[in-house]
């Protein structure tokens, strides 16, 4: 962060602002006004505050690689416009003369690099804001919030009750308004799942605006294709049941509903397959036949990087490099991205907040199984479409990420998408629940007069 970030970051935070309060109107109702502009400041907040902590805290970071790669592009740009655009539209692969002087002094110009992505995103926001880093993680999160908007009013017009629980959820938890926000891959994901979310809601559920949800389902879709796939490989056999279960659900015939389940679940797992294999082809990276391997490689990195750093690592269990061996530890994984770290594990301030937030995940989840019943409360979520498929997805990506991850630090920010969804479904099995209550209480009274 430079002098000009005193000067640029409010000029355009200004900026910002005004195009926030005349979109409002477009974008909100009288319950929900309310939480738009502080939801929205809070997320400025956590994008700032992420820059100065990666600063002054960390010393540097991801968050000014990226920044620096971005300026190499604005640099060339100042040189060449042709040599700059270039760079801007270049995948990682190019091998033309002309950007060689610029790409030798970048460690991200690699093939399909996702960080190169994001630096080229940065380069791209940076050409109408002088390259400044406070401007663009400005811009970042509002394409964060965005995404994050399209989520909560999706939610709470699923479930009108409960939409202060879901406001505090989606913008008020310090890892969602802190991890979520600034300049970092974070922030376009958990922007593009929340638009990714809206679309698959407007246009398979609701059935509106059919060309409207293709074309923001479809560059949600690929926003997340390119930079963080695997959190689209999660998401899509949760989304294609939740799709399923309505239409089933629409069906009045119970004889033909229930013949007619199978075959939307056989359909469903094909079209999951068909993707999961489709879009990870190529990929060393995320290809099934090799995830295991992957996964073991990156876990025990991660792990033994930790240990060297006196971080804060853990270790689920030795891995075997299969997706056998990936199933075993899930249950583990699951219990550690949603739960952990422990206060007692927090080394530092930051740690400590995710400590105290996984606490309260951990209690809430108790409390509702423990007013409700362990077999009603699967009863209520199997019976509720939403809600199998907020859980779904949050459990599958928990694992996902708890058994890659092995160390706290990056596990706080790979479980952000994840929040949402698991927090926002336990509110809203709560509103069920409660609602149920207050249906049987009468019942019971008129029964004993």
């Amino acid at each position: 962060m430079e002098l000009s970030d005193l000067f640029l970051g409010p000029l355009y935070l200004g900026i910002l602002y005004a195009i926030a309060f005349a979109v409002r109107p477009a974008v909100t109702n009288k319950f929900t006004r309310p939480y738009f502009i502080p939801a929205l400041t809070l997320k400025f907040i956590g994008a700032v505050s992420l820059g100065l902590i990666y600063q002054f805290y960390y010393g540097g970071g991801d968050t000014f690689n990226y920044l620096y790669h971005a300026k190499i592009i604005a640099r060339a740009f100042s040189d060449s416009f042709s040599t700059g655009l270039k760079l801007l539209v270049d995948n990682g692969d190019s091998k033309d003369p002309a950007i060689f002087p610029y790409t030798i002094g970048m460690f991200w110009h690699q093939p399909h690099s996702t960080e190169y992505l994001v630096s080229r995103i940065a380069a791209a926001l940076g050409l109408i804001c002088f390259n400044n880093y406070t401007v663009i993680a400005l811009m970042f999160t509002a394409i964060s919030f965005s995404g994050l908007w399209a989520l909560y009013m999706t939610m709470a017009k699923i479930r009108p009750h409960v939409y202060k629980e879901l406001a505090w959820t989606i913008f008020y938890v310090p890892s969602m308004f802190f991890w979520g926000s600034g300049l970092l891959k974070d922030s376009l994901c958990i922007g593009a799942l929340g638009w990714l979310f809206y679309a698959f809601y407007l246009g398979t559920i609701q059935k509106r605006a059919l060309m409207k949800s293709l074309l923001i389902g479809f560059a949600a879709a690929y926003a997340l294709y390119a930079i963080k796939v695997y959190i689209l490989l999660c998401f899509l056999p949760s989304a294609l049941l939740w799709i399923f279960n309505e239409n089933n659900a629409r069906i009045k015939n119970p004889t033909l509903r229930l013949l007619i389940k199978p075959v939307f679940f056989a359909i469903g797992g094909a079209i999951a397959f068909y993707a999961a294999t489709n879009l990870t082809k190529g990929d060393d990276k995320y290809a099934l036949d090799k995830i295991g391997e992957r996964s073991k490689i990156t876990a025990d990195y991660l792990y033994e990087t930790s240990l060297k750093q006196e971080g804060s690592g853990y270790y689920l269990g030795e891995q075997d490099g299969t997706l056998g061996g990936m199933l075993k530890l899930a249950p583990q994984a699951i219990g550690t991205s949603l739960f952990r770290p422990f206060i007692w594990e927090a080394h530092n301030p930051v740690m400590m907040l995710s400590a105290l937030e996984a606490a309260f995940i951990l209690l809430f989840t108790l409390r509702i199984f423990w007013r409700t019943g362990v077999f009603a409360t699967l009863s209520i979520i199997g019976q509720t479409p939403v809600l199998l498929m907020s859980f779904i997805f949050a459990l599958v990506f928990a694992a996902s990420v708890g058994i890659t991850s092995s160390n706290f630090g990056t596990l706080v920010r790979y479980k952000i998408p994840l929040i949402p969804f698991y927090l926002g479904a336990l509110f809203i099995l709560q509103s069920i629940v409660t609602d149920k209550v207050r249906v049987r209480r009468p019942l019971r009274q008129a029964a004993t007069t």
